[in-house]
């Protein structure tokens, strides 16, 4: 949480420090991501539990600990998921222009950049405020850490460093507006089936 604040508020010098230190995948995954992400799903999960979201015809669904525990699961996975893809494309942008980069450091790249926006996600905790709006505060302020991160950490050629970052760019907000649609959707109700789904999930837990 601490390196994602340096990363807003002192971008240049956070990522300096960031890319002398060549961290791989594993460490960043364990050490920053993965707190992060449960950090973040926590502090929803306990929204999702005492305060509950409105849904569909003005119905307030207070989610059972169980139900907030698979739906946060769940949650975790897609960020994991968005951002080893979201490398693996960086990678495949920076080689179309004419770089060659590790996956260690697109995964870098994309992790840190993303780390706002995943913090931003404690914001879902309060019901009165709309999803869309922690994603657009949190993609905005990830797209200005990327832009300090991208040419440090892939190196880029200053000839094709706006092209890089543009592509890169659209791509993460792409992605993560795709995501932020369905889990939106579905905690207000639209998705009835995973609804289901999740029901039948939490009733296998034991609690």
């Amino acid at each position: 949480m601490i390196k994602t604040l340096l990363l807003i508020i002192e971008p240049a010098t956070t990522w300096e420090g960031i890319s002398r230190a060549r961290r791989s995948v594993p460490f960043v995954l364990v050490a920053f991501l993965l707190p992060l992400l449960l950090l973040a799903s926590v502090g929803e999960g306990y929204g999702l539990v005492n305060w509950g979201k409105w849904q569909d015809f003005g119905r307030l669904k207070k989610f059972s600990a169980a139900e907030a525990l698979v739906v946060q699961t769940a949650q975790i996975v897609l960020s994991l998921v968005v951002v080893l893809m979201g490398a693996y494309f960086l990678k495949l942008v920076g080689e179309t222009f004419c770089g060659r980069h590790s996956y260690a450091q697109a995964f870098a790249t994309v992790a840190y950049s993303l780390s706002p926006l995943f913090l931003l996600r404690l914001l879902d905790a309060f019901r009165g405020i709309s999803p869309w709006v922690s994603w657009a505060i949190g993609i905005l302020l990830s797209i200005g850490v990327l832009y300090h991160g991208l040419p440090r950490m892939m190196e880029t050629d200053p000839a094709h460093a706006f092209g890089q970052f543009f592509m890169s760019a659209l791509l993460l907000v792409l992605v993560t507006g795709l995501v932020r649609f369905a889990t939106a959707a579905y905690l207000q109700g639209k998705f009835t089936k995973v609804q289901v789904i999740v029901s039948d999930l939490a009733a296998q837990l034991p609690f």
